[in-house]
């Protein structure tokens, strides 16, 4: 892993009784989360982040870039977090692919 983000401190879907079975990738789990101004600047900051790295990794000769995004679960926030990530990313012409390792448990 080369990066890792912790947005445990984000609201918490699994405490909405209608949301906890869903995962990070159904429209009301990205809804819910998107009404957070604190979801979206997070979420900015990160982007920001990898705006600045991902040059210098590549001025290095590092062929690719492993990043972790991690809440309780691995269903809801970081779900919904990764592919915010991946959408941005892939918008400013690297290539992504993303795994959601937990969201299935």
């Amino acid at each position: 892993m080369d990066l890792l983000f912790d947005v445990r401190h984000l609201p918490n879907p699994y405490f909405e009784s209608t949301l906890r079975d869903l995962t990070g990738e159904s429209s009301k789990i990205v809804k819910y989360l998107s009404e957070h101004d604190d979801v979206q600047e997070t979420i900015r900051r990160f982007v920001d982040l990898m705006e600045y790295l991902l040059p210098f990794y590549q001025k290095e000769g590092k062929s690719y870039l492993t990043v972790g995004v991690g809440c309780t679960g691995g269903k809801h926030r970081s779900v919904m977090v990764a592919n915010a990530l991946r959408d941005a990313v892939k918008k400013r012409g690297y290539n992504v692919s993303v795994v959601h390792r937990d969201m299935q448990k």
